[in-house]
């Protein structure tokens, strides 16, 4: 996914977050890249940090399409959520985010627009080129 970084905050003995701008939203991340990166447009990959847990941290949407959002809790994530030999795969607006389970999925869930919440340090981008 291409993202526009804004501002990379880092505090000592924590995390590299950065402040990022999507065509779905923006939100504070987790950067994996040159805690020295300028701001400007880069090409990133997502991973989620926590295991999904149905009812919990993961519920079906109340509606359809992509989205990345700040929360006063944290950071939302909404995609479809598929199944495959991988395991749980979420597209958020093109970008596939392999998960972790925590339990079983309800039936039928798969294919369905769903949303998940995290904190920000459990959500990291790492920028790469092609």
């Amino acid at each position: 996914m291409l993202i526009e970084l804004e501002t990379i905050e880092q505090f000592p003995g924590g995390p590299c977050l950065a402040h990022v701008r999507t065509p779905l939203g923006r939100v504070v991340v987790c950067w994996c890249g040159d805690p020295g990166a300028e701001p400007g447009t880069y090409r990133v990959e997502w991973t989620v940090d926590v295991d999904v847990a149905w009812g919990r941290n993961t519920h079906a949407a109340t509606r359809p399409g992509p989205e990345i959002r700040r929360t006063p809790h944290g950071v939302v994530l909404r995609g479809r959520l598929h199944h495959d030999e991988a395991g749980p795969v979420m597209d958020v607006g093109g970008a596939m985010i392999l998960l972790d389970l925590a339990g079983p999925l309800p039936e039928g869930v798969a294919g369905t627009w769903v949303e998940l919440h995290a904190e920000p340090e459990s959500i990291t981008v790492y920028p790469y080129e092609l």
